[in-house]
């Protein structure tokens, strides 16, 4: 057993036996909510030992509430991991990532991936080059952040390992465009949930205007997703990294390793890498056939759910359509129909036989079944807090000190805190907008149409999906922060480790110049200008720059 290990049994067994003695019904949530994702996140940062922390963060929850060390983790086996499984939007996305790794196994042994890395290279040259045609593929990819990470993650991986560019800014490149960009696009998987929260909170107390409006109107004010996009552009153009991510880029410039020494990735891609040896065909259609199939037939399929779940009589618009879609089954759809393009495609042009197409789409799927099992574990995490009422804790503290002036700052770092918590941007916005946008429209003076024309109201609501996005991006236990490093190949903790303080850089921006300076009325466009400016002076004053001469 190694020491970290011995640490994590160590801590867990001592607030075991401590928390075993507390009363395990929990009708009002207390400080003991936040403890389990806390031992969690921390156990995970110190020993790196994903699986186990996540574990001792689970088992702790559900020995709070079942008072009992030994019936906390019989619980947590055949109640809350069963649980997570069974669930069917997990399942789903389970599957879905199987299925995508599977296809990627595919198009990298019929030599699919290497055509698209020697068409890649002749345009990207540089590592600047290649960084900026990641953040551009994750940009194009705006419909859902699942099948941004995946895909950028997958597409981009082998052309960056050849520019030596570190599977640690791989990572935070996929993670930190995927959720911003989808948040912000017009029509995404995500724009459509965040609007339909609006629809209880505006019957409620008769606001006229449409929830959709309020959301484009918001998109200007969700200052962390934007400053996050500004400050990437930046950090690519300019070249200078600071804290974990310059040791880590510092290292792969001057050694080629893209990964420390010791690293566990959350995806065995030297599977799926010795399956590239197979074909001694390169040509990119074998690769952009299958991936252009994905992003058609999941897009497709968003349109087919959504309009079977149209009731008699209802408006066939855009959002109503999206709304109703299931992004689950849709996402599923298109991985394994690409898989099986993918596998006609490759027989079919006599590339591989189909015994080594099909031994390819297992090899594909088997490296993604460590990222799989941290998701679920997550997932488990997130549902032992929600019956904790750790979120419920969290509102209750923010709630007590509320002003106008305040209110988006608040609700910002509320936002922030439940996510990082929780792991789950989308449950963090279910918890917050239903509870929030009413306590606004009370807190504001004016008539209800008119207080949801206001900026405070707006930037309120931006406020909410900013900071789950944020904590998200913080969060270790965050199921889009674990696909990142799953589909970038990436050791997970070190994932983590260099894209915290990028992304607290940019909330804390995003914190004062953005909510807090809206709140005390400033105006819109001097709060985003000044939030790039401050972006490229942190990268200046804090970043230093790689080596140009091997660089380049």
């Amino acid at each position: 057993m190694s020491r970290r290990i011995k640490i994590s049994v160590v801590i867990l067994s001592s607030l075991g036996l401590l928390l075993a003695e507390q009363n395990g019904a929990v009708s009002n949530p207390t400080w003991l909510s936040i403890l389990p994702p806390l031992v969690a996140i921390v156990l995970a940062l110190v020993t790196r030992e994903t699986l186990v922390s996540l574990f001792a963060g689970i088992w702790i929850g559900v020995t709070i509430l079942k008072s009992n060390l030994i019936d906390g983790f019989l619980t947590t086996l055949d109640t809350y991991l069963v649980g997570s499984l069974a669930d069917t939007s997990h399942a789903s996305i389970i599957l879905f990532t199987l299925g995508f790794g599977g296809m990627i196994g595919v198009i990298s042994a019929n030599g699919g991936m290497r055509g698209i890395v020697d068409i890649a290279v002749r345009h990207a040259k540089t590592r600047r080059q290649g960084q900026l045609t990641t953040v551009i593929m994750g940009i194009i990819v705006f419909f859902d952040d699942y099948a941004n990470t995946l895909l950028v993650g997958n597409m981009m991986r082998p052309l960056t390992d050849k520019l030596r560019i570190s599977r640690e800014k791989l990572s935070y490149l996929v993670d930190s465009t995927a959720a911003p960009v989808a948040s912000l696009a017009i029509i995404s998987t995500w724009s459509i949930f965040q609007m339909s929260l609006l629809d209880g909170p505006y019957e409620q107390f008769g606001v006229t205007e449409n929830p959709y409006i309020t959301f484009i109107r918001s998109i200007p004010y969700s200052f962390y997703c934007l400053l996050t996009l500004a400050f990437i552009l930046i950090n690519t153009i300019t070249r200078r990294e600071y804290g974990p991510m310059y040791k880590a880029e510092r290292r792969t410039v001057l050694t080629g390793a893209v990964m420390q020494p010791g690293a566990n990735p959350m995806a065995d891609t030297s599977q799926i890498d010795a399956e590239d040896r197979y074909s001694k065909s390169s040509h990119w259609t074998n690769s952009i056939i299958p991936i252009i199939a994905v992003v058609l037939i999941a897009m497709l399929g968003l349109v087919v759910t959504g309009m079977r779940a149209l009731e008699e009589g209802m408006d066939p618009s855009i959002r109503n359509i999206i709304g109703g879609a299931d992004s689950y089954a849709a996402l599923m759809w298109g991985s394994y129909s690409a898989g099986i393009i993918a596998i006609i495609l490759t027989v079919s042009k006599r590339l591989l036989s189909l015994n080594k197409a099909l031994n390819a789409w297992m090899n594909g799927a088997r490296s993604m079944l460590l990222g799989c099992a941290v998701l679920i574990l997550a997932w488990t995490l997130g549902k032992v807090s929600e019956d904790l009422g750790t979120a419920q804790f969290l509102v209750e503290i923010s709630s007590n000190f509320l002003t106008p002036h305040i209110l988006p700052a608040v609700v910002f770092l509320t936002a922030a805190a439940i996510s990082f918590s929780t792991g789950t941007s989308w449950a963090t916005m279910s918890i917050l907008v239903p509870i929030v946008m009413p306590m606004a429209i009370q807190l504001l003076q004016g008539t209800p149409d008119e207080v949801v024309a206001s900026p405070i109201f707006v930037s309120t609501f931006a406020a909410i999906l900013s900071g789950a996005v944020l904590g998200d991006h913080c969060s270790p236990i965050s199921d889009t922060t674990i696909l990142s490093s799953i589909a970038s190949g990436s050791d997970h903790i070190d994932h983590v480790r260099t894209q915290l303080p990028y992304a607290l850089t940019v909330g804390t921006i995003a914190l004062f110049v953005g909510y807090l300076f809206i709140g005390f009325g400033g105006k819109l466009s001097i709060s985003i200008i000044l939030g790039i400016i401050l972006s490229f002076a942190a990268l200046m004053i804090f970043g230093k720059p790689i080596r140009r001469n091997i660089e380049n």
